[in-house]
């Protein structure tokens, strides 16, 4: 997975792993070559007491040296910067594939998971190949050149070679071995802390307010903990490798002198070449040891790249159309023909046969009890999620066959939950519109009852907004979601039960402007609150996701059993009719 992972995502930059590869193989062969000047410099200068062939063949010796020194630099630049861009290219190929996930893929993930996917996983790669294009090339060069050039230096000394080059490869792959399982552990187990600690972070309040800090202390320190015990075991594992490289490099050297001073001893070996021999072992046994680096970082990378590759490859259930249409004729007719909706695995489908027609200049209400799938139908219109029965028509098209771009344009949400985005409150009220006057901003704030307390800020519309718009109160952030999808002008306006959090007065007021500002337009509201509902053109009633009535408010009381009881739960007998 690794391996098909950073095949896809370098064959893109050929030329600058072409360079890299260049000048590694310049630096090690002037690095290969420096024994054997040395060599020279001690069996032609030395011994025989040549001072212009050392100051000659050190001249060499130097200019190698610097020619070494420019290409390891030049290659760690063009090995930096395409790591780095190779990082870049999957950061941005994960958010790409989870931009396009509908809740179900997410679902699916989960959040955190996903945010560690799309970075730590990613870095761990990324740094795999940082140290391949500094490292992994040279080493096998330094290795196969080391080993000639050894046994250019004495063959039967080079017999050792052959005893210690296997042994340390066992030792290595036994411990890499046991460190793969531990890699997907660390990464299984981080995603659990990132999990409970954004828990943790996002319900506070809730945690605070029930005095359970204690109980999520243990439960986040549990998490952390048992991360702690795996990250421990990998270590200790990784700690365990360099001295047991090392040992055998120390108990080598000291064979090749045991065994070299007896070759010298009889006359089969001379002095430089024993030095040079054992320059050429250290070079060997460095790119072994280099190998074992890369070794100690494929068992971790390689988990990232599966769980990378399982975002990249899961397709998502909201499939872009083949021939999508671009333009609509309508103005803003919706319709739903027997939808329904149920979840992968699920025994009850959410929705069953809910048909709907809302059009321009008429206000559609849905009403129902906790989980009848008021929400879930609302979604369906904007693709949040598909419909797995049935059809959903916007003038006339499948919203399936439609272009993502003119469907947004088109259908405006506001959620149930409204989400702001860090910035300010222009930034946000310009998400759906980024040419938007200030004259704009204003009038769909005066729209939706938000203009008091924004002109109240001190930088009224340049105010901040903390992530999620945690810094406003629950009815501030709900009209400014309104106002967002009014500066938007879309021909559809979906209403996710946005009017919870306003008070009474607010709402009616809200809702007056609302009708005179999108008389034109088809406006659909999913509502608790009758008071909110009872002037729509046409409620509809969901109950277990099946549509039981049909009519105006009038209508409902006088024949719909569920109507008039959610009615009469929340107003008296008089106040309803």
């Amino acid at each position: 997975m690794l391996i098909r992972l950073l095949r896809a995502y370098l064959d893109r930059y050929r030329r600058p792993l072409a360079a890299l590869v260049s000048l590694q193989l310049v630096a090690t062969l002037a690095v290969l070559y420096l024994p054997t000047l040395n060599a020279n410099i001690i069996d032609h200068g030395v011994v025989v007491g040549d001072t212009g062939y050392i100051l000659r063949t050190g001249a060499i010796m130097l200019g190698v040296s610097v020619l070494q020194l420019a290409c390891a630099g030049a290659a760690v630049l063009y090995g930096s910067r395409t790591a780095m861009a190779v990082g870049r290219d999957l950061r941005a190929a994960v958010f790409d594939r989870v931009q396009a996930f509908s809740a179900r893929e997410v679902g699916r993930f989960g959040a955190p998971s996903l945010i560690t996917r799309a970075t730590n996983d990613v870095q761990q790669v990324q740094m795999l190949v940082l140290l391949s294009c500094t490292l992994m090339v040279s080493a096998p060069i330094m290795c196969l050149g080391g080993i000639v050039l050894a046994v250019n230096q004495d063959a039967v000394l080079s017999l050792l070679l052959v005893a210690i080059v296997p042994v340390l490869l066992v030792v290595i792959g036994l411990i890499v071995r046991r460190m793969r399982p531990l890699g997907r552990g660390m990464q299984e187990r981080l995603d659990t802390v990132n999990r409970i600690l954004r828990e943790q972070i996002s319900g506070l309040r809730v945690i605070r307010a029930f005095v359970r800090e204690d109980h999520e202390r243990r439960r986040f320190g549990a998490a952390n903990d048992d991360l702690t015990d795996v990250a421990l075991r990998f270590g200790r594992l990784l700690s365990l490798m360099f001295p047991l490289v090392l040992t055998i490099v120390n108990f080598s050297s000291v064979a090749v002198l045991w065994f070299g001073a007896h070759r010298i001893d009889s006359g089969g070996m001379q002095i430089g070449a024993l030095t040079a021999f054992i320059s050429y072992l250290m070079q060997i046994l460095m790119s072994v040891m280099m190998a074992t680096f890369m070794f100690m970082m494929i068992p971790r990378a390689e988990v990232c790249a599966e769980r990378i590759q399982e975002v990249l490859e899961t397709e998502s259930s909201l499939r872009p159309p083949e021939h999508p249409v671009r333009e609509l004729r309508g103005h803003g007719q919706l319709e739903l023909r027997g939808v329904g909706f149920r979840y992968p695995g699920a025994e009850v489908p959410v929705l069953r046969g809910v048909n709907l027609n809302a059009g321009p200049g008429r206000t559609t209400a849905v009403i129902g009890s906790t989980g009848s799938g008021k929400t879930t139908l609302l979604g369906l219109v904007p693709r949040i999620a598909e419909a797995t029965e049935g059809a959903v028509l916007v003038d006339g098209v499948d919203v399936r066959e439609l272009d993502p771009a003119v469907l947004a344009r088109t259908v405006g949400i506001v959620p149930q939950r409204p989400y702001l985005f860090t910035g300010t409150i222009a930034s946000n009220l310009r998400y759906g519109n980024p040419d938007a006057t200030d004259e704009e901003l204003w009038r769909a704030l005066e729209i939706a009852q938000a203009r008091d307390f924004v002109e109240a800020l001190p930088d009224g519309l340049d105010s901040p907004i903390a992530q999620g718009g945690t810094n406003v109160s629950g009815g501030q952030r709900q009209r400014l979601a309104i106002a967002r999808v009014l500066v938007h002008r879309p021909e559809i306006y979906l209403f996710d039960d946005s009017f919870s959090a306003l008070d009474y007065a607010t709402d009616a007021r809200l809702r007056a402007a609302l009708a005179q500002e999108t008389a034109d337009a088809t406006v659909v509201i999913v509502a608790q609150r009758v008071a909110t509902i009872r002037d729509a053109d046409e409620i509809i009633v969901l109950e277990r996701g099946e549509v039981v009535g049909v009519g105006t408010h009038h209508q409902l009381m006088a024949d719909n059993p569920t109507y008039r009881e959610i009615v009469l739960s929340q107003l008296t007998e008089q106040e309803a009719a």
